[in-house]
């Protein structure tokens, strides 16, 4: 019989602590924590996110800055309203929503965001202290699992982790985080031989690749802890995840549904990141 990882549950129980912390933050400091995004274009999903995400600050006492910028935005115009955030002691974290437009250059407007500002956890420096197993902000979503992982009691010490999916902003924190936490980490991905006999050894599956219902239950051993980062429409326009839900279920001990997983923990993380940056700053 599996249990259900349910990531709604653990988000609100994560941001009633958090309203707390942001509301003794305040009374000491004497202003609220602040969280700025920039929307650059019109793309649906991106304005879902952000709405979200205003959502939450509002939910959990954080001041939100939204910078709101049309489709043609130059690169100039664009780079200087990250700078002005960037520089508002007001403003404890900066996050410029992904996918931007494609003229403009997406590393360039990053670059701009420092490491202790980069509450999406994107940055060299604070990629580099996590694979140094330093204090650092982490990416969103692979620090959301881990919270799900310790909330739930699955033991990852020596255990066998296999990650599907080797991006920069999954893939590849989640893998480190996992080795930090003492699993004995593959990650797969594309090119990878035997995928599914690397599958079979698992103890924990991390899957994060965007492809729906791709993870089957013969891919998945007894028992297996199974975590879906996917977020994907599958043939009749139904939102899920990367794994095959109805059928891996019967097979896991432990397992994260699509929608009402992992995604409502990657916000509640960016909103510790936030908090974790106002803490460490100096107004």
């Amino acid at each position: 019989m599996y249990t259900l990882i349910d990531g709604k549950l653990l988000a609100a129980e994560m941001r009633g602590e958090l309203k707390e912390k942001t509301q003794l933050f305040e009374k000491e400091r004497g202003r609220k924590v602040g969280l700025a995004v920039v929307l650059a274009g019109d793309n649906p999903a991106s304005q879902v996110y952000v709405r979200n995400k205003i959502k939450a600050c509002d939910e959990v006492g954080i001041k939100s800055f939204a910078v709101y910028l049309p489709q043609n935005v130059t690169q100039s115009v664009l780079e200087q309203a990250v700078k002005e955030l960037v520089s508002n002691c007001a403003v404890d974290g900066v996050l410029v929503q992904l996918p931007l437009p494609e003229h403009i250059d997406a590393e360039s407007v990053l670059k701009l965001i420092p490491a202790e500002k980069d509450v999406d956890g994107f940055s060299a420096e604070n990629t580099g202290k996590l694979l140094l197993n330093e204090q650092s902000l982490v990416a969103c979503t692979p620090h959301g699992v881990m919270k799900m992982l310790e909330k739930y009691k699955i033991d990852t010490k020596g255990k066998r982790a296999v990650v599907l999916g080797r991006s920069n902003i999954v893939g590849k924190p989640m893998a480190v985080l996992l080795l930090n936490a003492d699993a004995t980490v593959t990650v797969c991905h594309s090119k990878t031989q035997n995928l599914k006999e690397e599958c079979l050894r698992a103890d924990i599956i991390v899957s994060a690749i965007g492809k729906p219902k791709f993870l089957t239950a013969d891919m998945v051993k007894e028992g297996a802890a199974v975590i879906d980062v996917g977020m994907n429409r599958d043939e009749a326009g139904k939102l899920c995840g990367d794994v095959d839900f109805d059928k891996v279920k019967e097979k896991c001990s432990y397992i994260t549904p699509v929608p009402g997983g992992v995604g409502p923990m990657t916000i509640t993380m960016l909103m510790y990141n936030a908090y974790y940056a106002a803490v460490r700053s100096k107004t």
